[in-house]
């Protein structure tokens, strides 16, 4: 990999970078030379001090506190990729997903990244170049009614915006690109494994199985690892991808059935 792509020099910041894909990120990003400055809301890697910051960006006051900490211990930002996202909606469709709850999917799925685009954009425009990529989800394409509605609008939000962003920014040289994963094989997905296997009476291939038929059914056979999102990731960021803006990359071993 280090061969084909090269960040060296570069400085980048990560979201929600102590775990997942953006775990296998952060330490992609480093390993191809890049200053990697990663954000979460509690420490679960083993970044230099200076570069972690704890903060929760589903809030103002975290975005403002990561965004200064991007200026001051990077002194600017090349590379910026929100891999934040998640969900904590009841099951039970509309009628269970009351205002609170739809507030908090938008601050935690779509306003960081707005937020954080605000404060640091700019001065990628200023320095005439600069990538941001926003991690959505196929989810914005097949929403699950039973579980995942808020979480797929607010998806489906950061898809809009950062298409508009796109065009507003690109003359200026910055590009920003959106990765739509499907399912991927983090901890937390398998530990998702484990219980419905042990709920179902099956063992944690047989609980995987109910989880891809879920979703319709994943062509590939298995959901994507860390790393296969981490290097798609990469590569966008990269001068491989010098010319690519605008567009959004499904990684989903074939779930979504048209595209």
């Amino acid at each position: 990999m280090s061969g084909f792509l090269s960040l060296e020099g570069k400085r980048a910041l990560v979201t929600s970078g102590t775990r997942g894909a953006g775990a296998a990120t952060v330490a992609l990003f480093r390993e191809l030379g890049a200053r990697v400055l990663t954000v979460a809301r509690s420490r679960a890697d083993r970044s230099p001090d200076q570069m972690f910051v704890e903060a929760d960006l589903s809030t103002p006051v975290g975005c403002n506190a990561v965004a200064s900490a991007v200026l001051d211990r990077l002194g600017g930002v090349d590379i910026l990729v929100h891999m934040l996202g998640g969900s904590s909606a009841p099951p039970g469709g509309i009628a269970a997903l009351g205002d609170e709850i739809w507030a908090r999917e938008l601050d935690l799925n779509l306003m960081p990244a707005v937020r954080l685009d605000r404060a640091l954009v700019p001065g990628m425009a200023a320095q005439g170049a600069g990538v941001v990529i926003h991690v959505t989800s196929i989810q914005h394409l097949i929403p699950l009614p039973e579980a995942t509605t808020a979480y797929a609008a607010a998806k489906a939000a950061l898809s809009t915006y950062s298409k508009s962003l796109s065009k507003e920014v690109a003359p200026k040289g910055v590009r920003v690109v959106r990765v739509a994963p499907g399912w991927i094989e983090t901890e937390a997905a398998v530990a998702l494994s484990d219980r419905l296997a042990r709920d179902a009476g099956v063992d944690r291939e047989g609980g995987k199985q109910i989880i891809m038929q879920s979703l319709g059914g994943i062509p590939l056979g298995r959901p994507a690892k860390p790393e296969e999102v981490a290097n798609l990731v990469a590569f966008l960021a990269s001068e491989r991808a010098a010319s690519i803006t605008g567009a959004e990359y499904l990684i989903d071993g074939g779930t979504v059935p048209t595209a």
